[in-house]
């Protein structure tokens, strides 16, 4: 039987993010209090996170705060990704045991999986294989955090769960052409390049790299579905189940924001993993499918972008 969250109060960790305001814009529609704390109270502090949650009382948690960033980031500050992401979720999750929370959804991220997984990667894929080294900190975080989940359900019986999103993209991305992503800085790249009146744009590498991109208001709605629709020990892959070369995504994106002219490679540049799709087959079984094509989310984003951004 399905989770009516009417009536609920439902705590939003991490709802300044991309995921957690993605996740308020799509709670609007349950019928529930939505919850969130602010940087007065620090997550990786237990008693600032059990006072908060003596003090609030949630029915229903949502672990989306992390400290995140790119290959950069990751590899200079491992000590940081893996101490602060280690308390943050140990924190929350502890907390909601405790205080008796009805049920709780960790968010994870696709880096946990081994970096040469068969393609596309099914959730047995977990812990079969060496991790990507310039990101393993964060991902060994999260592995731990969807460790502590089945085992407060396994020696507790809580209702905790688990989601992986794949790559995400849209409303308050990062946008900044040192640590973003490729969908944001393509997209950056390309509008500075249109002002600038340049001839086309100049990618990284071959282009020929394929994946997988999924707007995030999709993904809030898969976390909200999860939330009210699954409960089982195994985390579930929250993606869109197919992906896109990494030049063709560049076209894509020279198109909606109206970039003229011709594509050039940067073959200087790293190519990264030839291929990176995550198996959306246990959520489709589950009955959830996206709803958002690629095109209508990029310029969905590129109109934001230019509210926010430019």
């Amino acid at each position: 039987m399905a989770l009516d969250l009417s009536g609920k109060k439902v705590y939003v960790a991490g709802h300044k993010g991309m995921v957690g305001s993605a996740l308020l814009r799509r709670l609007e529609n349950e019928g529930c209090t939505i919850l969130t704390s602010d940087r007065s109270t620090d997550l990786r502090d237990q008693v600032a996170v059990k006072s908060w949650y003596s003090a609030n009382s949630p029915d229903i948690v949502i672990v989306a705060a992390a400290k995140v960033g790119g290959i950069l980031a990751n590899d200079s500050y491992p000590a940081d990704f893996l101490y602060d992401n280690l308390m943050i979720e140990a924190n929350l999750i502890h907390a909601a045991h405790a205080a008796g929370v009805e049920k709780l959804l960790f968010l994870g991220s696709s880096c946990i999986y081994p970096k040469f997984a068969e393609q596309p990667i099914v959730e047995e894929a977990l812990l079969t294989g060496a991790l990507e080294p310039t990101n393993e900190w964060y991902a060994i975080a999260k592995i731990a955090g969807i460790k502590l989940c089945q085992a407060y359900r396994k020696q507790h019986g809580c209702d905790f769960i688990s989601a992986m999103p794949t790559n995400l993209y849209g409303p308050h991305d990062n946008f900044d052409l040192k640590s973003s992503h490729v969908l944001p800085a393509l997209m950056r790249k390309a509008h500075q390049a249109k002002l600038a009146g340049q001839p086309g744009l100049e990618i990284w590498g071959t282009g020929t790299p394929l994946r997988e991109f999924l707007h995030v208001d999709d993904c809030a709605d898969a976390l909200v579905f999860l939330l009210k629709n699954y409960s089982d020990l195994g985390h579930v892959n929250v993606g869109s189940g197919s992906d896109i070369a990494i030049k063709d995504l560049a076209r894509l994106v020279m198109d909606v924001v109206g970039l003229e002219g011709e594509m050039t490679h940067d073959v200087g540049k790293p190519d990264g993993t030839p291929r990176k799709l995550m198996s959306a087959e246990k959520l489709r079984a589950l009955g959830w499918v996206p709803k958002i094509d690629l095109r209508d989310g990029v310029a969905n984003t590129y109109a934001w972008f230019l509210q926010h951004e430019a």
